[in-house]
């Protein structure tokens, strides 16, 4: 029989492990991929869509394009897992696994912060974002306020990609005169890694009249009277709210015993991702290997847990140790792009800074389109 290696989630950890072990192996392996959508949408189309840029069909490729060797797609729900004995238990069927990858991200957590649900709006899950879509096509004036809600979230960047994208899309409709841009960050500075991005970011920020709240959380909202409650004791009165929720591990992660409660990542050894069940890794979100929570790590951890298998199915090498570098393209507005590159697991993290300009626009487009290329064809 061939070596099974089920895989728990399709983004960016779950597509790059199946795509490297295809690719290495073909039909000689069994690789099953399982995720509840039957699209993928990168993380920065959702701000495409929000902000008109793209139609959201535009930014969702279906699951059942991919055309790899050796991989099936299951489109179903995880219902419970059992990594001693690699057991999965789904809506379709129940999966046994020689090599099992948790790969389900992060789950959002709207009724952790009271009032948002009624009275503000989340981008961060698909449905979300293309749903302020029509709520940002209709806002004329007022407060407009993006908070985040809990101190560990996906993209750390794009709570500031959405202040200055809202500020040029406002811009553009000879709207941004009578508005105002709060954004509420639970940090001293916009990215910590990188001092020189952050610098960067609080220049675009005040030359757009964007106000910018350090180490803060919202804790709740008040829609009576329309108003953020942040965790400094500071009211915020909004029109408009644009929140990142309260991120939490899948209830069904924390029902297997892999995480010890819904705010306590995966642990993982930091070197090869695998967890303290021999042979069930956790890559991505999902784990708390201690690097940002955004596609790029995630992608970089499900290289090297591919290598490991690989690895022992083949007798090749082992792998260099998971580093934990990556980059992040930031949006600063005007159709120009910066990226930073930071390294997290070698010391303390470092990260490096490239100005905003369309080359790296054009990068952006690319890293996005050579992603699906690779992912999906054959």
């Amino acid at each position: 029989m061939r070596t099974r290696v089920v895989v728990l989630g399709a983004g960016f950890g779950g597509l790059e492990l199946t795509t490297a072990l295809s690719e290495a192996l073909g039909d000689k392996i069994d690789i099953v991929l399982i995720d509840k959508n039957d699209a993928f949408v990168f993380g920065f189309s959702k701000l495409d869509v929000m902000f008109g840029r793209h139609l959201p069909s535009e930014v969702r490729h279906p699951y059942s394009q991919i055309l790899k060797p050796g991989v099936r797609f299951f489109q179903t729900t995880v219902r419970s897992i059992d990594p001693a004995s690699k057991v999965i238990v789904t809506d379709a069927q129940t999966f046994e696994a020689d090599y099992l990858v948790v790969a389900l991200g992060a789950d959002y957590d709207i009724a952790a912060t009271p009032g948002l649900a009624e009275g503000g709006n989340e981008f961060y899950s698909p449905a979300g974002a293309f749903a302020l879509r029509d709520v940002l096509a209709e806002f004329r004036s007022g407060h407009a306020v993006i908070g985040v809600t809990g101190k560990s979230f996906k993209c750390p960047p794009a709570p500031s990609e959405t202040a200055l994208m809202l500020h040029d899309f406002l811009q553009t409709r000879g709207l941004r005169d009578a508005t105002q841009i709060t954004l509420v960050m639970p940090f001293g500075v916009p990215i910590p890694p990188s001092p020189e991005t952050s610098q960067a970011l609080l220049v675009a920020f005040a030359e757009r009249g964007i106000r910018f709240v350090k180490d803060n959380l919202v804790t709740s909202l008040d829609p009576a009277r329309k108003v953020a409650v942040l965790s400094g004791g500071e009211e915020i009165p909004y029109d408009l709210f644009l929140g990142i929720p309260v991120h939490r591990v899948p209830q069904v992660v924390v029902e297997s015993g892999l995480s010890a409660d819904p705010f306590a990542w995966v642990p993982v050894n930091k070197q090869t991702l695998e967890t303290s069940f021999p042979g069930v890794y956790a890559v991505g979100d999902v784990n708390g290997v201690g690097t940002p929570k955004a596609g790029i790590f995630a992608e970089g951890s499900a290289s090297v847990v591919a290598k490991r298998i690989l690895a022992d199915l083949t007798g090749s090498p082992a792998p260099d140790e998971y580093g934990g570098k990556g980059a992040c393209y930031i949006e600063f507005g005007d159709e120009k792009v910066a990226r930073v590159d930071v390294t997290f697991l070698h010391g303390p993290p470092v990260g490096s800074y490239q100005a905003p300009s369309e080359a790296m626009a054009a990068e952006k487009s690319l890293f996005g389109s050579s992603r699906i290329q690779r992912w999906f064809l054959s």
